[in-house]
């Protein structure tokens, strides 16, 4: 009963990071299926069943909020689908040690590319609402739908931060997109795991509570993140991939760190980590007050127009929008 207890609220709280970040869910609930002894086809087959239920709920919580693009669910979705099957039916005999670690250092790139992007520039608006392209989608559904299937999560890891690093999308709508989408990812791995293993090693009842844990918190994530800045997500991303990829490097062969070793680099990172969000959240709102002031300039500058407008002649008042007939 404790365990069953144990997986909601873990089931609660990774859908509440995830729904709000674009990625964790996976993650985190596959570590506590290890770590309590479950192999890795189970935990992985465990998760993604309880996933179908949790990334349908956030999809649908996103699109009443106006956090999801259709376009770039469907472009990425797709191919995801095909390579989370793929990802499932050969993990059996798939070795991921040696691909994890360069998984991770690339990962690790991107989220310190992305922590201090969105932290000292904030949202950068230049390619803001430009298209996501297919050839670039399509690939990396593929890949990340791999990955996610084949290391019990990966699916956010891998995407919200490549689409995050292009620019062409808002956070919220970045995270909205990837949630949504991470429903066909979960729908077609749990296939492969039934095809390739049955309901061998399958515990159908933590799959009910990692699903109920996930329900209860894929609205509140869908809400927070229509109202956490998205100069703040972004640092919160960019800080949550750095330190997910970082212990994964400092705990594999390459590297095979001690433990003051790895403590000694977590506190040096959670540090830097609370500081950019602060910063970030800081600098938010000195935007925000400039960003009052010019409301406030331009709303008084169209009242001292209308004003004017008012202490002309009746015949000489032009509505506004509409040219002024020429005078004699």
């Amino acid at each position: 009963m404790k365990t069953l207890v144990l997986l909601a609220l873990v089931g609660l709280g990774a859908q509440l990071v995830d729904g709000s970040l674009g990625m964790a869910y996976g993650v985190t609930s596959t570590t506590l299926l290890l770590a309590i002894g479950t192999n890795p086809a189970a935990a992985s087959a465990t998760v993604h069943l309880a996933e179908i239920g949790t990334t349908l709920a956030s999809g649908l919580s996103h699109w009443k909020f106006g956090n999801v693009d259709w376009k770039v669910v469907a472009k990425i979705g797709l191919p995801g689908a095909v390579g989370a099957f793929a990802g499932a039916t050969f993990l059996a005999s798939l070795s991921t040690e040696v691909a994890a670690p360069v998984m991770s250092l690339i990962l690790l790139t991107l989220g310190a590319y992305i922590l201090v992007r969105f932290t000292l520039r904030g949202v950068d608006r230049r390619n803001l609402g430009k298209p996501m392209r297919k050839r670039f989608l399509g690939p990396l559904g593929l890949v990340a739908g791999f990955v996610d299937a084949t290391g019990g999560g990966g699916w956010g890891p891998v995407g919200t931060p490549a689409i995050l690093a292009s620019g062409r999308m808002e956070p919220r709508k970045v995270i909205g997109s990837i949630d949504t989408s991470e429903f066909l990812v979960a729908l077609a791995a749990s296939l492969g795991f039934l095809f390739a293993l049955g309901s061998q090693g399958i515990d159908f009842a933590w799959v009910g509570v990692l699903l109920a844990g996930g329900l209860i918190a894929a609205p509140i994530a869908a809400w927070l993140v229509r109202h956490i800045p998205p100069r703040m997500l972004g640092s919160l991303v960019g800080g949550v991939i750095v330190l997910t990829n970082s212990r994964t490097l400092l705990k594999s062969d390459w590297i095979a760190a001690g433990d003051g070793t790895r403590y000694a680099i977590y506190t040096v990172i959670y540090v830097l980590w609370a500081a950019a969000v602060v910063w970030s959240f800081l600098e938010y709102r000195k935007d925000r007050a400039l960003e009052s002031a010019d409301a406030v300039a331009a709303e008084a500058a169209r009242k001292a127009e209308a004003n004017v407008v008012q202490d002309l002649p009746a015949e000489e008042q032009v509505p506004a929008g509409r040219p002024s007939a020429p005078r004699d």
